[in-house]
């Protein structure tokens, strides 16, 4: 084999070999029906594909996978599929993010240990993306996402409903006696009717945003649904694409850059999206060696206007925002504080794409002069609760309550929660604050989306429908209220949260970035004394988890993985 007629590429180092292990590598692969020729240095394209049927928002990506490949073909590369762990938020127990940092690892080690140029990623249900993102950082070779798309707006009895949330809100309407059980089940086969992931500005439209703001797609990733045949079409353009980028040598660390995350962080405060997206952004750029904090989310987005009328915040879904223009809209509309220059995966810069990126509704996508909420970005409290940081999103609470103090009504744990929620003698009312613990990243384990507690229903039934609540877990893009997220250090960790008890007072002032127990550090030094750690799993890889998990304000990574490792080839396997 002449390795001389093609630049070499790191799949050379198995195809392009002429001695036992050259044949080795080639003759196997060769049982699928591949020529010879495809072999002889195309740039080998690695498909990351999360498909899964019990992932049903990536249950179609067989289909984008071959447009995928098509376009690989078209642009002579040599495409091959490779599955990594699936992440379905709807089915896997006891949540998706405690394997968000296995399925990191499974794609890491599978396109560093295979002959790979350049990789596809597939992604789509929420933790599909941040997965598959921080894998191929720690890799750092031409690298281009492909998100599966939102679906179709849920229709029911004449309405559209938003997934998720529209599941928080008809839940309560039963727990109010406000629906009947029957309707509530008929509302399941209308909400969801196509392929795809959450047509709300949930976690998985929020990080498909924030991929394509990070410039790591191709313009209009974001909000194609997936049941549009211009989502094929993308898929093919980014196989088209990848190969292109193998050739410039076009690698991910040339695109996530600083500059590229603050855009993405101005991007989430425009499009109103979920508060997941701190942690994955944070994690992802701890891939890169980046520093990004807490800190650089109040200082860049606190002030940046929800532009975007959409649900959970506001009143359509991700198809009329396609249709109103998608994400290069909303970029458009605030370009005076993004940096231009970022380069994108397109081989432009973020400036270039979105320079003549039209709006076609004004009442989904608004400007920064009349936007659809002022100072909508993710907050970051701080205090004796929380002295690493808290989050809250307030495009999504009640303003009201945004300024609060109440008597603590404490949930030592998930179970305590669903045990004495719905009893009548919970002492509880509407100015009180709900505290749940042990549901951070040690704590349940995983730090599962159960900080939107639903609200009693003796409260419910008042006609309230939002309390403030705080916990140190985290909760779904979908959801929505007054609700404090990520509190850290966790209560499972020892945080000041863990000593919270029934009755403290509790001060809560969003504006002020402050959250307050309004208990002495003599008496939480006292209450510290009879403290007791949970007991942690002795086994497997919840045991790594536990052992290694970083606190939320760190991004939740394992700490062994922060950084990268590249695309070394590794030693021969015979």
């Amino acid at each position: 084999m002449d390795s001389k007629k093609h630049p070499f590429r790191r799949s050379q180092a198995w195809f392009g070999r002429d001695d036992r292990d050259g044949f080795v590598h080639r003759s196997w692969i060769k049982n699928q029906g591949y020529p010879h020729d495809e072999l002889d240095g195309r740039p080998v394209i690695g498909i990351c594909n999360t498909w899964s049927e019990l992932t049903p928002c990536n249950g179609h990506f067989r289909e984008i996978a071959e447009f995928v490949k098509r376009g690989v073909y078209e642009a002579g590369g040599f495409p091959l599929e490779f599955p990594v762990m699936s992440l379905g938020e709807t089915q896997l127990r006891p949540t998706a993010m405690l394997f968000r940092n296995l399925a990191s690892m499974d794609v890491e080690e599978s396109i560093r240990g295979n002959p790979i140029d350049g990789v596809v990623l597939l992604m789509g249900c929420d933790k599909t993306t941040p997965s598959l993102m921080m894998g191929a950082a720690s890799c750092d070779l031409p690298t281009i996402g492909v998100s599966g798309g939102p679906m179709l707006n849920g229709k029911f009895r004449g309405k559209d409903i938003g997934s998720g949330t529209g599941v928080w809100q008809m839940s309560e309407m039963v727990r109010a006696g406000e629906m009947t059980q029957e309707d509530f089940t008929e509302a399941e086969s209308c909400m969801h009717r196509s392929k795809g992931s959450c047509m709300t500005m949930g976690t998985a439209s929020t990080m498909a945003s924030m991929v394509e703001a990070l410039g790591m797609s191709l313009p209009e990733n974001a909000a194609i649904p997936a049941a549009d045949t211009r989502r094929n079409r993308l898929a093919q353009m980014s196989g088209r694409r990848i190969v292109e980028m193998v050739k410039e040598d076009l690698r991910m660390s040339q695109i996530l850059t600083r500059e590229a995350f603050e855009n993405a962080i101005r991007t989430n405060a425009a499009i109103g999206g979920s508060t997941n997206a701190v942690i994955h952004l944070i994690a992802i750029a701890g891939r890169m060696g980046i520093k990004l904090n807490l800190d650089d989310w109040d200082r860049l987005g606190a002030e940046v206007p929800c532009l975007l009328n959409l649900q959970p915040s506001g009143k359509y879904l991700m198809e009329d925002f396609y249709y109103a223009g998608g994400l290069p809209a909303v970029l458009r509309e605030i370009k005076p504080i993004l940096h231009l220059n970022a380069l994108t995966a397109n081989g432009k810069t973020l400036g270039e794409n979105i320079e003549k990126a039209p709006c076609y509704n004004r009442d989904v996508i608004m400007t920064p002069e009349a936007p659809f909420m002022k100072d909508a970005g993710i907050a970051v409290l701080r205090g004796n609760l929380a002295p690493d940081g808290a989050v809250i999103k307030p495009s999504a609470a009640s303003a009201h309550l945004l300024q609060h103090r109440g008597r603590a009504v404490v949930f030592e744990d998930i179970e305590d929660f669903h045990a004495r929620i719905d009893t009548d003698d919970l002492d509880i009312d509407e100015h009180c604050i709900m505290v749940l613990k042990n549901c951070g990243p040690k704590g349940y384990p995983g730090m599962a989306e159960v900080g939107n507690m639903p609200l009693p229903p003796k409260i419910l039934q008042k006609g309230i429908t939002d309390m403030v609540r705080i916990s140190d877990g985290r909760m779904s893009g979908t959801a929505y209220g007054t609700v404090v997220l990520h509190t850290s250090p966790e209560a499972a960790a020892g945080g000041p949260l863990a000593l919270v008890q029934n009755g403290d007072m509790i001060e809560l002032d969003v504006a002020g970035r402050r959250i307050h127990l309004e208990v002495t550090d003599e008496e939480l030094a006292r209450r510290r004394l009879n403290w007791k750690p949970p007991v942690h799993p002795t086994r497997g890889y919840q045991k790594i988890y536990v052992d290694h998990v970083q606190q939320a304000h760190l991004g939740a990574d394992l700490d062994f993985l922060v950084g990268g490792s590249g695309a070394l080839v590794p030693r021969d396997s015979h």
